[in-house]
């Protein structure tokens, strides 16, 4: 057992933490406040290579390593969780599946952009009535031959309004139930494709968040991924590396309100001294500290068993649920460490703790995954 990052995991990690400290930081408040996140930004992430990062080099990705890619999510998570989210589901969800089950044809014509950051994508699963319920798509997709045609609305969908590259999953057969159930590149501008309004959320308020609906949408045969009926395969697969991601979200946000509350702690004075030295602060910061430690050892193993070509379905919901579960606990914490200040937007651990939320909802709730543990544990 190694527990020292390489020279080149520890370039990585600086590399983001300059990103995350010199362009994030500044202004995070005003796009939490006025729900957006520009373009400049996108791009320059793409740039350094964060948007691909798994993804070979010769599809224009950046060709890290699992690791590399949680230790980039904790860094920007601890500053805006609202970019991190793009980064997650660019490179888990769409990334990943195109490059593990697309064909080479889909690789070259949507992958290499997708990596590079010029377009980015979005991974669309939720419906009003289908979220842990995954089997139940009422989207259809209907086999005219040489195409499809789709109907539906989804819900909830991260980079939902700046996306160009669509994955939708859709029912093919009903009758067949989670096995007539398909997965499909739509492009944006194609007729029938439409775009809602953006949400309004309680946190990560600056990433895109939509409902799309699609009315007789025309898609090509050769957008479908895989063989007919992988779709619901398609998506579990991808969603158990997506939650590694937002296991390294949810590791980011809670790592970087303990940052700011333990620097607190060290400047702000109470009944004669710095609060630090109470030892109801002080034990406070243990139990961050420790829980934190512990999450990002969960999250490290899941990376590492994607790296090793392990089974990381279990692994990768115990990272999730935990670190989820941490994220929310100690980002109460924090605010409670800062007292009335915590309640003020100017010094961040409010929008931490609105943010943390999100990560025990989207890409499997905190139920869904001990679903997966628990029958992970008992199968045998």
């Amino acid at each position: 057992m190694d527990f020292n990052l390489t020279e080149e995991h520890i370039m990585i990690r600086d590399a983001a933490r300059d990103f995350a400290q010199t362009e994030l930081l500044p202004g995070v408040i005003e796009r939490d406040n006025t729900q957006t996140f520009p373009d400049s930004l996108v791009r320059k992430m793409g740039e350094l290579g964060f948007m691909g990062i798994m993804v070979d080099p010769k599809y224009g990705g950046s060709g890290m390593d699992a690791i590399s890619y949680v230790l980039i999510m904790e860094e920007l998570s601890k500053i805006d969780a609202s970019a991190s989210v793009m980064v997650s589901v660019n490179n888990s969800l769409v990334c990943y599946g195109l490059e593990a089950f697309g064909t080479e044809e889909q690789k070259q014509k949507y992958l290499s952009k997708l990596a590079t950051g010029e377009v980015i994508g979005a991974f669309c699963l939720s419906e009003p009535e289908a979220g842990s319920d995954a089997t139940s798509q009422k989207t259809t997709a209907i086999d005219m031959g040489d195409h499809y045609i789709l109907n539906g609305t989804k819900n909830w969908i991260t980079n939902g309004g700046r996306a160009d590259v669509y994955l939708v999953i859709a029912q093919t057969d009903r009758d067949k139930g989670h096995r007539g159930i398909n997965a499909f590149i739509v492009e944006k501008g194609m007729p029938g494709f439409d775009i809602g309004p953006k949400e309004d959320k309680l946190g990560i308020r600056g990433s895109d968040t939509h409902t799309l609906q699609f009315n007789d949408v025309k898609v090509p045969k050769e957008n479908r991924i895989g063989e007919d009926g992988f779709g619901f395969k398609f998506a579990m697969k991808t969603l158990s590396g997506g939650r590694i991601g937002i296991a390294a979200q949810a590791l980011g946000i809670a790592s970087g309100a303990y940052e700011l509350a333990l620097k607190y702690s060290k400047e702000r004075k109470a009944f004669g001294t710095e609060i630090s030295n109470h030892q109801a602060i002080a034990f406070k910061l243990a139990d961050m500290a420790t829980e934190i430690e512990a999450a990002r050892m969960l999250v490290m193993k899941a990376a590492w068993d994607k790296d090793q070509g392990n089974n990381y379905d279990m692994s990768s919901a115990m990272a999730k649920l935990y670190a989820s579960q941490v994220a929310m606990t100690h980002t109460v914490e924090a605010v409670q460490i800062h007292g009335g200040n915590g309640f003020v937007k100017e010094y961040h651990v409010e929008r931490l703790m609105r943010d943390a939320k999100i990560t025990q909802i989207y890409e499997g709730t905190s139920e869904i995954q001990k679903i997966v543990i628990s029958r992970g544990i008992l199968k045998d």
